[in-house]
């Protein structure tokens, strides 16, 4: 298992795409965090890019846990989650 701090090691765009994998950008953005509110930007005017340069700007804006098992990426899992995911 490796861990990893994202706000001391923050992500780059490319690792950032690669967890994406294909997915939206809205899955691993986090919006209800209120670092989002204090932005005050209108979620549905918001692209995939635009997504993505604001997490890489501001890491908790980042739905954590990010969680990678095997070839799948989970963002904001919770325990249970996870638990039913690594049996």
């Amino acid at each position: 298992m490796n861990e990893r701090d994202f706000f001391k090691n923050p992500f780059s765009r490319s690792e950032m795409e690669a967890l994406l994998k294909g997915k939206q950008a809205s899955e691993m953005f986090n919006f209800r965090s209120p670092s989002f509110k204090e932005l005050g930007l209108d979620r549905d005017n918001l692209e995939d890019d635009d997504l993505i340069k604001l997490m890489l700007e501001e890491p908790r804006l980042i739905r954590r846990p990010v969680v990678r098992i095997g070839g799948n990426v989970h963002f904001g899992a919770d325990s249970k989650v996870l638990a039913n995911l690594i049996k």
